[in-house]
């Protein structure tokens, strides 16, 4: 390398950014040193410091984070205080786009006896910003932010906050065209308004009651986690929509038109019928469809699905190409009228690939019934997986419905297979 130009090997160095190596690299040479300031990117590890007891981890990184010219991006994994924070952004705050940090102690700075400042109101010292990513928040008060008219991407992972802290932290970041937060407690109703959110991703803990309520005109993305009631206003440009609930029940939905739809996916252990035939009336543009609900109902009580019309559930979602159908979903085109329809004109246009997950070995006859139609009338079908999942063996018809699966594949090879 001693034969490189300047310019080259400070190219070359700037692809070093964890902290620890950056720091050896300064001790191999007086050139390489001196290309340290001309990095753009530090990383520090969460166990960077384990075995250095004479610095704190706050003098370690603002004295490297000091040394460097233009630092644009900054990741801390390791434990810091809020003065440690405050200290290194009065440094690179002007010069930082990028801000991740891994915010596990906060906890210890809610004691108000402390001294240290808020970690959440330090960041407001790097105005200029376009991603912040937060891990281990605790977001009880408000942050004294101004406004991050630069903020594109804003990710939260494991926060405790409230619905008031949450919308005024929202309110400093007005262009967002990304959000992500994942594993938020103790919200009851969230209303997000960002003008400019493409992807949002939201997971709530708790008991699976949150209500969101989101009108984002150029929301393309939408993945929602524990929530009971959901209303999204403008939906023109969303083309992939994911609904789950695992710790609670979707009692209602209302979108607008899913025009540009391409993708939804529905996941939960109950949902409303109502909200279910929503979500599906709305859908019929859909080209991949995955549900996974397990059970529906108004009440706690669990209720099996209704019957579906197998003829009318793909006469109303003419462009699925993709069908993933698990458990109460296949039961439900399944039952003893859902074939009545079926005649020599039906047909699936578009339908290519089909997985099945069965977990009860009742109703056979009618089961292989609706995958013999899918094979029959599905003109384009290249690929039908069927899942067997958590089968109780000891049920007398077992025997009997594995026989009929093994001799439909064994008819069926080229195109279906048994996992």
């Amino acid at each position: 390398m001693d034969s490189l130009p300047d310019a080259i090997v400070q190219c070359i160095l700037s692809n070093i950014t964890n902290a620890k190596d950056v720091a050896s690299s300064s001790c191999v040479s007086r050139r390489w040193k001196e290309s340290i300031p001309y990095l753009n990117r530090l990383v520090f590890t969460r166990n960077v410091f384990d075995n250095l007891k004479k610095y704190s981890p706050d003098d370690i990184v603002g004295h490297m984070v000091s040394s460097i010219i233009r630092l644009e991006e900054l990741v801390v994994y390791c434990p810091f205080t809020g003065s440690g924070l405050a200290s290194w952004l009065s440094l690179a705050g002007p010069s930082l786009r990028r801000l991740e940090l891994k915010m596990d102690d906060n906890l210890i700075e809610q004691n108000p006896g402390s001294r240290n400042p808020s970690k959440l109101d330090c960041i407001s010292a790097a105005m200029h910003l376009e991603s912040l990513k937060l891990w281990g928040v605790n977001m009880t008060h408000c942050p004294k932010w101004d406004t991050f008219y630069r903020l594109r991407d804003l990710q939260i992972v494991g926060t405790v906050t409230d619905d008031s802290t949450l919308s005024t932290a929202l309110r400093a970041c007005p262009n967002l065209s990304n959000l992500l937060l994942l594993g938020c407690e103790g919200l009851k109703y969230v209303s997000i308004e960002l003008p400019q959110l493409e992807v949002c991703n939201l997971d709530f803990n708790g008991l699976g009651n949150c209500s969101l309520y989101l009108n984002c005109p150029k929301i393309q993305h939408l993945e929602v986690q524990g929530c009971s009631w959901i209303r999204v206003l403008e939906t023109r440009l969303l083309r992939n929509l994911s609904i789950s609930n695992t710790s609670g029940r979707v009692n209602g939905v209302v979108f607008g038109k899913l025009v540009a739809l391409e993708s939804l996916e529905m996941r939960g252990v109950q949902w409303c019928w109502d909200a279910v035939n929503e979500m599906l009336r709305l859908s019929s543009e859909v080209k991949h469809l995955f549900m996974k609900v397990e059970f529906t109902g108004d009440s706690d009580s669990l209720q099996p699905f209704p019957e579906i019309d197998f003829v009318d559930f793909f006469n109303s979602h003419p462009k699925l190409t993709k069908f993933d159908i698990h458990g109460a979903m296949f039961a439900a085109l399944c039952q003893r009228n859902s074939l009545k329809n079926v005649d020599y004109r039906f047909m699936i246009p578009c339908l290519e690939e089909v997985v099945v997950t069965v977990r009860s070995p009742l109703n056979a006859e009618q089961k292989m019934s609706t995958l013999e139609s899918l094979i029959n009338y599905g003109k384009k079908l290249r690929k039908m997986r069927i899942k067997i999942l958590q089968m109780k063996s000891s049920h007398s018809s077992t025997d009997d419905f594995f026989e009929e699966i093994c001799r439909f594949t064994r008819m069926n090879r080229r195109i279906v297979s048994i996992e």
